[in-house]
């Protein structure tokens, strides 16, 4: 549902999907398909997203949809995280 009707932006290895929610604390669900690699690298890929998360403060009542490509399993974290918040400040 998110997919459908949210925002999408796009930066760097990592596209993040914004739609309003229900009131409370923001969902937020990790995405790495078969585009991001073999099982290792989209495992690895959906970890240092759920950690950029965790150090990046979300909007209460949004619902988000982080997807990944290959690129977010080898770049350095410092950079996943640069792009997670430079997506993330554009909603």
């Amino acid at each position: 549902m998110v997919r459908r009707i949210g925002i999408r932006r796009r930066v760097g290895g990592i596209t993040v999907f914004v739609a309003a929610g229900q009131p409370g604390s923001p969902r937020v669900a990790f995405v790495a398909g078969r585009a991001a690699g073999s099982a290792v690298h989209r495992n690895r890929a959906k970890r240092r997203l759920r950690e950029a998360v965790r150090r990046t403060p979300l909007r209460e009542g949004h619902d988000y949809v982080v997807t990944a490509d290959g690129s977010v399993a080898t770049a350095p974290f410092e950079v996943v995280l640069s792009w997670l918040r430079a997506a993330l400040a554009e909603e």
